[in-house]
């Protein structure tokens, strides 16, 4: 019966924060009743975890970035495909159920602390819904109260990106001094220490984005922002007691933090967690395994090849990687690598019964498969089905953040890094250039990632950041931010093949697996070898899975449709159909 009531009372108060509340039918809770309690404050913040501007699914997050080849180029990146007509996200009913709460959290009759405790959950989610907007649309209007109907703020224009800014700071600075919890074993709420991972950042995105989008002319307050990433930082560093995880070794330490049911506790301090007996689980498996369900998302070689080898130095030093199998190239890497896709020696559990998994060709386009979310066992592979905890914030990114907020500002360490890079690649098995900054700067990352950069300890920061929070709904905004959304027109580009008609062994378990061939297709075909055409035509039409040098090479993937990212890109466009309702919004620049 309580958990009934429970229920009633929050979609009342979701009824209740869209209208004007002035006088509520009697069936409905008094607002005495809602505010006028410690209970019916936690019931109403408890109602901001579903709102719908927050990632309900991080395992599909990274399908819009720069290393990954999906079935379809996106609309946002096809010129002349997207436009304010099909654009989306200028939606607001989940701010004002956040303001309601702000505005009338205000009753007496419960101490000042537990109020502001909650004001501080409540001021959180106002921050977490002013950032995804302001990353989605550049400047936006800042609405701090609820708006009734004939509200002239309704109408009015949008608020610089400066004064929103400094609004969700001033939010996430209440957050962090005002939430009580410091620990919550679920590792399913908003603490005191999300609060600060999630300050780290986003002021490591807005001192960054500041700094490198110079047409802002807001480099100069680029500092501010990156030591408030860095003091966030800081806090959960020497107060929070986290840790990387590092328990079975490097070979399997990494990915136990995707695929465990219950978020690992020392490394994870916020995960949406699967609930078996509430039908609550997530679509992971199928999403990273299916040939027809999701993007059927791989990884590209160009960012395969940024992972280093296990003595530290660069895998693109090896003058012979550009021809190098599949087989080959996977071996002697940092173990993360293992760890995401499938390769090597890695097995799935069919019907109790562990086979080889090698990448399969009916899903991925360039041979570099992911498993860094997915569960072993093909029992998920067949529907949203899977158990494995989906973190939402973990230590490894405020250590990135850390690290790279003091880079920008010429402030990192030997010590820092050590603490922070070093310790995350010691983490994956990389045994050399752990104590002490890089001095050199990796040619391959400068000309295939970031021409603009020459400070090695900037790059090689990039390239962590790239290879640790792959899949993990990260990459776009770092692109943004960095002003690289070029990097969105890079070739889709797979594992080399050497010949055509000459099957592929990719696991090294003496079954073969693949074969690449232009027209006919071979026959008799080898037993169990899946065969790709990659003729440059198929019938009429131009096929888009090809070889870079026609008969060998890279495979190559939907190279015949351009991509193109153009500056306005940076931003959405503001949707038609609001910008029609409300003129005085103005369209955001080369949109139309």
């Amino acid at each position: 019966m309580k958990k009934h009531y429970i229920l009633i009372l929050l979609g009342c108060l979701c009824f209740a924060a869209c209208k004007k509340l002035d006088q509520l039918p009697e069936s409905s809770p008094t607002k005495q009743a809602v505010f006028g309690t410690e209970n019916g404050l936690k019931l109403y913040t408890n109602s901001f975890y579903g709102m719908d501007f927050l990632p309900k699914n991080s395992t599909s997050q990274d399908a819009m970035s720069d290393y990954l080849a999906v079935k379809q180029v996106p609309d946002f990146i096809r010129d002349g495909a997207f436009s304010a007509s099909n654009s989306s996200g200028w939606t607001w009913r989940d701010l004002r159920n956040i303001n309601y709460f702000i505005e009338n959290c205000n009753d007496t009759a419960v101490p000042v602390a537990i109020r502001n405790n909650y004001l501080g959950i409540a001021r959180y989610f106002r921050a977490y819904f002013y950032m995804e907007k302001v990353k989605r649309f550049g400047d936006v209007p800042w609405i701090g109260k609820p708006l009734d109907s004939d509200d002239p703020a309704l109408t009015a224009g949008r608020d610089k990106r400066e004064m929103v800014m400094d609004s969700v700071l001033a939010d996430l600075d209440f957050a962090c001094n005002n939430i009580q919890a410091t620990n919550d074993a679920s590792r399913t709420t908003v603490t005191k220490w999300v609060a600060y991972a999630y300050k780290s950042r986003v002021c490591l995105f807005e001192g960054t984005f500041r700094n490198y989008h110079t047409e802002l002319n807001l480099t100069g307050t680029a500092g501010k922002w990156l030591n408030e990433a860095v003091t966030a930082s800081e806090q959960i560093m020497k107060n929070g007691g986290y840790s990387i995880n590092t328990a079975g070794g490097p070979g399997t330490s990494y990915r136990q933090v995707f695929t465990s049911n219950a978020p690992v506790a020392q490394e994870v301090l916020q995960a949406a967690v699967a609930d078996v007996n509430l039908g609550v689980l997530n679509e992971a498996n199928w999403w990273w395994t299916s040939g027809t369900y999701g993007a059927k998302a791989s990884f590209t070689r160009t960012f395969i090849n940024t992972y280093l080898k296990l003595d530290g130095t660069p895998f693109t030093n090896d003058p012979a990687y550009p021809t190098m199998l599949f087989k080959d190239e996977v071996k002697n890497r940092d173990l993360r690598l293992k760890q995401t896709i499938r390769s090597g020696d890695y097995k799935r559990t069919s019907n109790g019964v562990a086979v080889p998994a090698p990448p399969v060709f009916s899903y991925t386009f360039t041979g570099y498969q992911p498993i860094k979310w997915t569960l072993d066992d093909t029992y998920y592979d067949a529907g949203a089905l899977n158990t494995n905890a989906v973190a939402l914030f973990r230590y490894a990114e405020v250590l990135l953040n850390y690290a790279e907020a003091k880079a920008e500002l010429g402030t990192l360490t030997d010590a820092d890094w050590a603490l922070t890079i070093g310790a995350l690649r010691a983490r994956a098995g990389i045994i050399g250039g752990l104590n002490a900054k890089p001095t050199v700067a990796d040619p391959y990352l400068t000309t295939n990632y970031f021409p603009g950069i020459t400070d090695p300890t900037i790059l090689e920061i990039r390239r962590e950041r790239g290879i640790e929070l792959s899949l993990e709904g990260f990459r776009f905004s770092d692109l943004l931010r960095w002003k690289r959304g070029q990097l969105m027109e890079q070739v889709w580009n797979g594992f080399y093949v050497p010949s055509l008609n000459t099957p592929m062994d990719l696991n090294e378990d003496g079954i073969l697996d693949v074969a690449f061939y232009q027209g006919t297709r071979p026959t008799p075909p080898a037993a169990g070898v899946t065969y790709v055409d990659v003729s440059p035509r198929v019938g009429n039409a131009v096929n888009s899975q090809l070889l870079k040098n026609g008969t060998s090479g890279e495979l190559i993937w939907m190279n015949e449709i351009p991509r193109k990212w153009n500056d306005r890109n940076y931003y959405y466009p503001i949707p038609l159909v609001d910008l029609q309702r409300n003129p005085n919004l103005k369209q955001n620049p080369g949109w139309q």
